[in-house]
């Protein structure tokens, strides 16, 4: 199966991520990090718990001196600082030292919790990644970045604390929700629109395979995604420049999270930001009519959506937007697309142009 190598230029040496398609060659790869006599926390949500928890206990078991437990209750809205003392309590009382480990067993609120809390364990333990779903094995497992939220706001609390092996399960997709499946479909259709094109078209044209979870095309989708996040990530890994491309779709996507009570997913949230951001790009001239509106329609195979209910308040979200952990100085560090498959960061994003581009979402009932 493929793999890819990350550099580390800011803490480490690297790590690599493994695609496989079943847990066979985990105890491997673990050996690889030389674990025997360490301990290691799983730690995984109460969903993940029920389909995988005790097929990867038995497969990591043999790797370590001590291996725990800890799962914690699913949703985003338990992704906050409660919950990381939950894991940091296990941690102390377990008596973990500087060497041992914790395993994010579970999509991105658990690698961003267990990333996190490793992160800020004796100020900094190793932790793997098992992602188990399509957006956390495409994306967020990749790039370090941890956190959680702080009230109602999206990853307020957070480090840059990378992971020392990324292991991807492709059958662990076997049991993801459909909607699950197409919240990860944000992300990734997000990196060929930023960075490739051709990889764009590749999305289009295979939209009934990936629909049909093809065993094949899933793995190559997965890959190319990853090649995309890791350069980005390799190029500016603390996010000081480049790295936000990979915020496109994400201010406004933010805010409509949170104005929608987070009853909607993550991916899909990304694919109105992308709409509205691609939205803003055809009014500046930066892409044609029918390139915005194939991005637009493009959604739709993907089972994601296109608008928000009429009723929706385009000020409320635009005053979110401000809220955004990204603005610079008053101003918000804006994701545009220059042309399909290139994006660019800019801070001219008035905000008449982001009420425009959420209003675009609203389809308002002409009766």
């Amino acid at each position: 199966m493929p793999s890819i190598d990350i550099k580390d230029t800011v803490s480490g040496p690297g790590y690599h991520i493994f695609i496989e398609d079943s847990l066979d060659q985990l105890p491997s790869k673990l050996s690889m990090l030389q674990l025997s006599d360490r301990k290691a926390l799983i730690v995984t949500d109460s969903n993940v718990e029920k389909h995988h928890l005790k097929t990867v206990y038995d497969s990591c078991l043999s790797s370590f001196k001590e291996l725990f437990t800890l799962t914690v209750p699913a949703g985003e809205e338990n992704k906050n600082l409660d919950r990381v003392r939950d894991i940091l309590t296990v941690l102390i009382k377990k008596e973990f030292d500087r060497k041992d480990l914790i395993i994010a067993l579970g999509g991105g609120v658990i690698g961003d919790m267990a990333g996190f809390a490793s992160a800020v364990y004796l100020r900094g333990i190793r932790f793997i990644q098992l992602p188990t779903t399509l957006l956390s094995q495409t994306d967020s497992s990749v790039g370090g970045k941890t956190g959680v939220d702080l009230y109602a706001y999206k990853n307020m609390v957070g480090a840059f604390h990378q992971p020392c092996l990324v292991y991807i399960n492709t059958s662990f997709l076997n049991t993801l929700p459909k909607r699950e499946f197409a919240s990860g479909m944000g992300e990734i259709i997000k990196h060929g629109l930023i960075r490739d094109n051709s990889y764009y078209e590749w999305l289009i044209n295979h939209f009934n395979e990936i629909n049909d979870l093809d065993s094949e095309v899933l793995k190559k989708m997965i890959y190319e995604s990853l090649k995309i996040k890791a350069f980005v990530v390799e190029q500016d890994p603390t996010e000081k420049g480049m790295r936000a491309i990979l915020n496109f779709g994400h201010t406004i996507g933010h805010a409509i999270e949170k104005y929608m009570d987070f009853k909607l997913l993550h991916g899909e949230c990304v694919a109105l930001g992308m709409i509205a951001a691609s939205f803003i790009s055809y009014k500046r001239g930066n892409i044609d009519t029918e390139e915005y509106y194939e991005i637009r329609d493009m959604f739709l195979p993907f089972n994601l959506p296109l608008s928000l209910p009429d009723e929706a308040d385009a000020g409320e979200i635009l005053k979110i937007t401000k809220l955004d952990k990204k603005m610079d100085n008053g101003k918000i560090r804006f994701i545009l697309l220059k042309k399909v498959g290139k994006a660019v960061i800019d801070s001219t994003v008035t905000d008449e142009e982001l009420l425009m581009g959420i209003n675009e979402l609203i389809i308002k009932d002409e009766d």
